[in-house]
């Protein structure tokens, strides 16, 4: 029964996540006006707003005029859902389940907001950097003092990529968002997590690199949304990053 709670309540809480993703990077309200269609500006009932399975009803589109519904609503409701599964199986109904789903949470807005407008807003990163901190004196896994040096790692990894590029290219290749991102990843995280994390980022955007450079004819001044990127290595690093290190480490004992 709790499993299928968590489900239901991750569809619901997916669909407030795509409202936040939709209006917070355009300065809007995150409670008013009540949802409406982009195209018509029709009011959206509640009959219609019903996660993923009214998006299958209506067939991808609005009611009212026949627009197409972005199917990164579904997506988001769905990846929440499993998302908050997979914490649950982990560490069931405990302090550190709901910590680690408002901290899933907020990596897949990071995601999406950067994927669609290549900013990570602050609004959620800095909170995110304060929560992460405060939640350290009540964890048995990481200290503060762990969780500090998680976060000053990982964003200065960041900050020494942004000043070489600079000095050699004299432009920006990373955005200052991206550093903010790692303080709050790495806050929560701790530092050897942290590491794993901008290490998966890496590879998975060196992947999506080549393949746009070589089959959709990107240049190489083409900008990838690393947050993107960095989103789902901290899900990964959060999840399964102890296993993984644990395997990697375990190589240096035989």
């Amino acid at each position: 029964m709790e499993k299928v709670i968590i489900i239901l309540f991750g569809l619901a809480w997916g669909s407030f996540l795509n409202v936040v993703i939709y209006r917070l990077p355009r300065g809007q309200s995150l409670v008013r006006p009540p949802s409406s269609c982009p195209r018509c500006g029709k009011r959206i009932k509640a009959r219609d707003n019903i996660p993923v399975l009214s998006f299958l009803l209506l067939r991808g589109k609005c009611r009212s005029c026949g627009a197409r519904i972005s199917l990164v609503y579904p997506v988001v409701e769905i990846l929440t859902a499993l998302c908050l599964l997979l914490l649950y199986y982990q560490h069931s109904l405990s302090l550190h389940f709901f910590a680690s789903c408002f901290f899933a949470s907020a990596l897949i807005v990071l995601g999406f907001i950067d994927y669609f407008h290549q900013i990570l807003p602050d609004e959620i990163t800095l909170p995110g950097l304060v929560l992460a901190v405060l939640y350290a004196f009540f964890r048995p896994d990481l200290s503060l003092r762990q969780g500090l040096i998680g976060a000053v790692a990982g964003a200065s990894f960041l900050l020494l990529i942004y000043a070489a590029y600079y000095f050699l290219r004299k432009k920006e290749g990373l955005g200052m968002g991206d550093v903010t991102m790692m303080l709050f990843v790495g806050a929560y995280l701790g530092w050897l997590k942290a590491f794993l994390t901008l290490i998966l980022a890496s590879l998975a955007g060196a992947v999506v690199g080549l393949f746009l450079l070589y089959f959709r004819k990107k240049d190489l001044h083409y900008a990838l949304p690393f947050g993107t990127f960095l989103a789902p290595a901290a899900f990964f690093s959060l999840v399964w990053g102890e296993r993984l290190i644990a395997a990697y480490l375990s190589l240096f004992r035989q």
